[in-house]
């Protein structure tokens, strides 16, 4: 599966343009601020219908716009061409493939599997539980749809349940309770099974990729521990009940589950530089390829922003044969920056961008 060509109009500060993108891999160079990061958000949010780097869709409209359209045409397994639209009028996006409506966007994200390499990952590593339940979240919703649809479900009733609280309606709580239960438990599970399957994955590419023999791992600390029934989850919520009432909130449930990395020190943020959480956090994503290729017999698409500047050659050479296999990647670089060597150029198109406009430059 690969993209052949992008269109983007008012997207950010992108000249309105059709990009041929049609090859394994497409590099885009630049200075920073010209507009390579905003082509890679672009055709994130066609995979996976909302932004990597805004809630706000509004953001990514060019200023003194109303609304904005980006699509690409991609090509699947079996040689067949699709086409994927996503427009935003400020108010109400919409979303198309091959002129369809599209309800929910759970549909792009089978559609055309994607995995973004960005500078906000390292919150993945050094940032709140949220991030990397998130994370993980990502991991399980590319290849398991059982999965997204209970993480929705309990969402939702979790919303439900926290707005009975707030509003004193405590007769609805043990109805609450019962979906919570219900729902939580297969998010429990699941994501236990996935932590130990990733965990085997990554410790192993971390070691490759930096050269050091620090023992890292990711281990899975949930809010409700395995072993308990459903009878067991219904008496913790009873049991906390008070407590959620005097915080206005649910105070427990997969929503708190933790993910720790750690190293033979312990928590690994607490002894890790800046460059190694970095390089983690990288490791990361490229172990969430290795998984999802794992999983699916599928390779990903891969958009790499920028991640690699910091690293020095040496890592920077094992981060790419790391990388594995993939469908297609879309690199960002700074001008002048070796990336491939002379003998790969007839397998990438490399774009120069300066000021919104992408220049293809010939080998």
């Amino acid at each position: 599966m690969s993209v052949r060509k992008i269109k983007l109009v008012n997207f950010r500060n992108i000249e309105d343009t059709v990009l041929d993108v049609s090859s394994p891999e497409v590099v885009l160079t630049g200075e920073n601020g010209q507009g390579k990061t905003n082509l890679i958000e672009a055709l994130y949010i066609l995979c996976y219908g909302n932004s990597f780097r805004t809630q706000r869709l509004s953001d990514c409209i060019r200023h003194g716009e109303d609304s904005f359209e980006i699509s690409f045409v991609y090509e699947d397994v079996a040689g067949l061409e699709s086409r994927v639209s996503f427009s935003y009028d400020g108010d109400v996006k919409t979303i198309r493939i091959d002129g369809r409506p599209v309800k929910d966007r759970k549909e792009l994200i089978y559609n055309l599997p994607c995995i973004v390499f960005s500078h906000e990952d390292m919150e993945f590593v050094r940032g709140e539980p949220e991030n990397r339940r998130r994370f993980f979240n990502q991991i399980m919703t590319m290849y398991d749809v059982t999965f997204f649809d209970y993480l929705r479900a309990y969402g939702h009733v979790l919303r439900q349940r926290n707005v009975a609280i707030k509003d004193a309606r405590i007769e609805l709580l043990d109805v609450y309770d019962m979906k919570l239960a219900d729902y939580g438990q297969h998010i429990v599970r699941s994501r236990a099974a996935v932590c130990e399957a990733f965990d085997a994955i990554f410790p192993d590419i971390y070691s490759l990729v930096s050269g050091e023999e620090r023992k890292i791992s990711i281990t899975y600390k949930p809010s409700w521990p395995l072993e308990l029934t459903t009878e067991g989850i219904l008496e913790k919520l009873r049991s906390s009940r008070e407590t959620d009432i005097h915080m206005g909130t649910t105070t427990s449930g997969p929503h708190r589950d933790r993910f720790l990395i750690n190293d033979e020190n312990g928590l690994f943020v607490n002894s890790a530089s800046t460059g190694q959480v970095r390089l983690a956090s990288i490791v990361m994503r490229i172990a969430q390829a290795a998984f999802f290729r794992q999983k699916t017999g599928e390779n990903p698409l891969l958009l790499v922003d920028d991640v690699l500047l910091e690293l020095d050659s040496v890592k920077r050479s094992r981060c790419l044969q790391a990388f594995g296999k993939y469908s297609q990647a879309f690199f960002t670089f700074l001008p002048d920056e070796k990336y491939f060597s002379d003998d790969d150029s007839n397998r990438f198109r490399k774009y120069i961008v300066s000021k919104g406009v992408f220049h293809e430059e010939i080998h």
